[in-house]
């Protein structure tokens, strides 16, 4: 590989986040769905009675897979820095996850 390609293969992708976007979305509840070609992540705020979507995303499956070890490696970083993560059974908590 020429240097040409490697200073290619090497320059960062720029990431703009739009104002609407940088301040986030709280969601305390999350539905995770899938077909072959994609995942589908549905990030619900859950104000009983009612919960609301207030985020999508969809993924492909390869990517739904890294995301995921990207998930466990934060996690164990965090472990590591803060201590251990509680983990509440599900429907105890209003932040389950739903598979």
């Amino acid at each position: 590989m020429s240097e040409k390609e490697n200073q290619q293969n090497s320059q960062e992708l720029q990431i703009q986040i739009p104002p609407e976007i940088q301040k986030g979305a709280y969601a305390n509840n999350m539905v995770v769905a899938h077909t072959q070609e994609e995942f589908i992540l549905d990030f619900i705020l859950a104000t009983p009675p009612v919960g609301t979507v207030n985020a999508r995303v969809i993924v492909s499956p390869s990517h739904a897979k890294r995301i995921a070890q990207a998930m466990i490696e934060n996690i164990q970083k965090y472990e590591a820095r803060f201590g251990e993560v509680e983990n509440i059974p599900a429907g105890l908590a209003s932040d389950t996850i739903t598979h």
